[in-house]
């Protein structure tokens, strides 16, 4: 790690005189470059130099602890001092480590966001708004901004598909670990018998890829224009606005009907298409570098059941962390960051345990 750290600082130091150089500075789309770079690793690099201060401290402290005879009180003085700074500096160590674990380059993204219904009929179209009602009101805690780019409801109030994206600070990062199927347990209004169903819904949480990030040849899509439909299939608008944009190397298909634009719903379904491939790409990659490993948390995987929401219990578990509550009204509300935190953790320790291996 010491060979990095030495990176760091060097790349710090260099960044920082190029900031100051005049060419530089007049070139714009260079100097956000350096600044954005210069703030991704400046924690770091405070870091490390108030680490190698409280080293220097470590040293004349116990150099004066030699010096201090036989006078007790003074060495008793000293003693705690060192004793103090020795703990400060461990916190430092344990920071600086998570600091330097490499971080998902997508971790700063907005998101994309796709719920759809699964196992379970009508009840499990209406988990599925349930888990899109959440998600909403977790972006509304955290101050996000949410647009709908694909909604395919039931008749009864339920979701058939939704397709929205999020964007603010960190989206992706708090929210990736979202992924997987979501289980529910309850009584449907329509059992007379007060027998507990079981239904499921599949959410996929993918970054939002830019232009720069995925390449789209125009000779490698399809793009269908169509009416935008309502309950039941009926259309809505007289003019077709709806896009359908179909990639033909992957066969990912991307739709957006939410505007009345027929150019916004376009630009709306390529984001989605891109994000789409994205994750399609960074997938194989992961397969590559693990084939053996099957982890929810890190890989995005969508093939295990990953929450259950039992309503007779009033009860909620993730089944990655262990982790059950109690509180499923407020979970369904947006309250679902003390799971989103444990994910994390469990993020960061993996990373850590990759790290010494």
């Amino acid at each position: 790690m010491q060979k990095r750290i030495e990176e760091i600082e060097n790349r710090f130091d260099l960044i920082e005189s190029q900031l100051k150089d005049p060419e530089i500075s007049a070139d714009y789309s260079k100097i956000q470059k350096l600044l954005k770079e210069h703030s991704s690793i400046k924690e770091k690099v405070d870091l490390v130099r108030m680490v190698r201060e409280l080293e220097n401290k470590i040293t004349d402290t116990n150099s004066m602890l030699k010096s201090s005879s036989n006078e007790e009180e003074l060495t008793i003085m000293i003693q705690d001092e060192l004793k103090k700074l020795k703990l400060d500096k461990l916190k430092l160590d344990n920071k600086l480590s998570n600091l330097m674990v490499p971080k998902d380059p997508n971790d700063n993204k907005n998101a994309i966001m796709e719920i759809r219904a699964g196992t379970g009929g009508e009840e499990a179209g209406l988990f599925a708004s349930n888990l899109f009602r959440m998600y909403i009101r977790y972006a509304q805690r955290k101050g996000w901004q949410t647009e709908i780019i694909n909604l395919n409801e039931t008749g009864v109030g339920g979701v058939k598909e939704v397709v929205f994206q999020i964007n603010g600070e960190e989206v992706f990062r708090y929210l990736k670990h979202e992924s997987g199927i979501h289980r529910v347990q309850r009584v449907p209004l329509t059992e007379s018998s007060g027998r507990i169903h079981t239904s499921a819904s599949t959410v996929a949480v993918l970054p939002e890829a830019a232009e720069i990030d995925i390449e789209i040849k125009n000779d490698d899509i399809q793009i269908d224009i169509f009416h935008a439909s309502g309950h039941g299939g009926q259309n809505v608008q007289k003019v077709a606005t709806a896009v359908r944009i179909t990639h033909k190397p992957t066969g990912i298909v991307s739709i957006c009907q939410d505007e009345r634009s027929q150019f916004k719903n376009k630009t709306k379904a390529m984001g989605v298409l891109r994000s789409r491939i994205l994750a399609l790409e960074t997938q194989k990659h992961q397969d590559e570098i693990s084939k053996n490993r099957k982890s929810q948390v890190g890989s995005g995987d969508r093939s295990g059941r990953v929450r259950t929401y039992n309503f007779p219990q009033n009860r909620v578990t993730d089944h990655r962390i262990s982790l059950t509550t109690h509180n499923l009204t407020e979970i369904l509300d947006g309250d679902i960051q003390e799971f989103i935190d444990k994910l994390l953790e469990l993020e960061q320790m993996r990373k850590n345990q990759e790290q010494i291996s």
